[in-house]
């Protein structure tokens, strides 16, 4: 059951989980979860077709505060982008198409929750 006494990493965590499984069915690749570097992490790295894909995920118990896609500011924005490019380097990954994500999960209970996919959106 997921309650608010869940920590924030549980609730990420699941979050995360249903990003994959969702991605998995829209015909995506999962390459990489968490991905770190230096002080930045990507949450999923994913390949569809050609395109090389870095996906944040925010995951919410409500919108009370928002929708969890509007919690990505700028300053996470650069962090994903300097991540990308350590991800990009450290593999010798030579892709020049790459876009980075969001995907949006609301959670409405145990089994049930909204996904909202952007795409290509910094």
């Amino acid at each position: 059951m997921l309650t608010s006494g869940h920590s924030r990493q549980e609730l990420g965590q699941r979050g995360e989980d249903i990003a994959c499984r969702y991605l998995e069915k829209n015909g995506y690749k999962i390459i990489a979860r968490r991905f770190r570097y230096r002080r930045a992490e990507i949450d999923i790295i994913a390949r569809k077709g050609s395109i090389l894909v870095f996906i944040e995920v925010k995951t919410r118990r409500h919108d009370e505060f928002g929708y969890p896609e509007e919690s990505v500011r700028k300053a996470k924005k650069e962090k994903l982008r300097e991540a990308a490019l350590g991800f990009l380097s450290e593999k010798r990954e030579r892709s020049s198409d790459y876009r980075f994500d969001i995907l949006s999960i609301l959670l409405k209970s145990e089994r049930e929750y909204e996904i909202a996919h952007f795409e290509d959106v910094f």
